[in-house]
């Protein structure tokens, strides 16, 4: 998937239709095992919630909640509406359909750009790997080509490449913490709102390792099942998603079949860019 592919998914169009809301549609992102991938659904329903925002407004949040599973290779339908603009801040809510369906509920707000107090805990960079220094997934694992479920790691717009050892086919350590460098595998000719929806769809990606890194389960472990639940996500500075940024991230804390997980992104500079944060249902083959 190139970054040509990943912008056509983003470009949620206008449906013609017209209710209260603005109704628009996203194309399908097709899976290996035919569920929709939870970042799709978001990126494109940010993507729907910009084109009704006033010109010059930023996305600076975002909170949702992931209720079915949708079908991967049917079209989604993104229903906006406009909650609130004022002088600053403009609120949007959005729903992704599907047969009637709603599959996620989101709720975005896009600002002004302002003056105010500012500090951030910025990250020291001098202890990291380079991350062209570190291998892609294509290099350890494009020998697994052939096979379909790893087409849905090979394949992906972005290259990950783990500070640490990655856990697809086994857990070197366990602990409930991990830093991958990250961008897109091609420049993303766009504007800030579509790079902070690719943002957003390449963070799912990855959210919920850190619960199965803790556990010793890596992915290609048979049974191991994982849902997003919800998804909250804070933009801070400006970034793009085709310059490398660190990934970091831990899990807090796992019960009850639930397990949550925060996220911090980088740029080379060591400045926070976007924080995020997320809730899923994991389950073992054990349990």
């Amino acid at each position: 998937m190139t970054a040509a592919d990943l912008l056509s998914m983003l470009s949620v169009l206008d449906s013609g239709a017209r209710t209260r809301e603005d109704i628009l549609t996203g194309p399908p992102l097709p899976t290996w095992h035919g569920r929709s991938f939870g970042g799709q659904v978001l990126g494109q329903a940010l993507a729907a919630a910009g084109t009704t925002a006033p010109e010059g407004r930023a996305l600076h949040s975002m909170h949702g909640y992931f209720l079915r599973p949708g079908n991967s290779a049917e079209r989604m339908t993104f229903e906006v509406d406009r909650l609130y603009d004022g002088r600053s801040f403009s609120t949007r809510r959005v729903q992704a359909y599907q047969e009637g369906q709603v599959l996620m509920s989101l709720i975005s707000s896009f600002q002004v750009p302002d003056e105010g107090v500012e500090h951030q805990e910025r990250r020291d960079m001098s202890d990291l790997p380079d991350p062209d220094s570190l291998p892609t997934v294509w290099e350890k694992y494009g020998h697994l080509a052939s096979n379909g479920q790893a087409s849905w790691v090979l394949n992906r717009p972005f290259d990950f490449r783990y500070v640490e050892s990655d856990i697809i086919l086994e857990v070197a350590e366990r602990t409930n913490r991990q830093s991958v460098w990250m961008r897109s595998r091609d420049t993303l000719d766009a504007s800030a709102l579509i790079h902070s929806a690719a943002l957003a769809f390449a963070s799912d990606y990855l959210l919920l390792e850190p619960v199965a890194r803790q556990h010793g389960t890596p992915w290609a472990t048979p049974g191991m099942r994982f849902a997003s639940l919800d998804h909250a996500m804070w933009f801070h500075r400006p970034f793009r998603v085709d310059e490398w940024l660190l990934y970091e991230l831990e899990s807090p804390t796992s019960q009850s079949g639930r397990g949550l997980t925060h996220g911090r992104f980088y740029d080379r500079e060591g400045n926070l860019v976007a924080s995020v944060s997320q809730e899923g249902m994991v389950r073992f083959p054990s349990e």
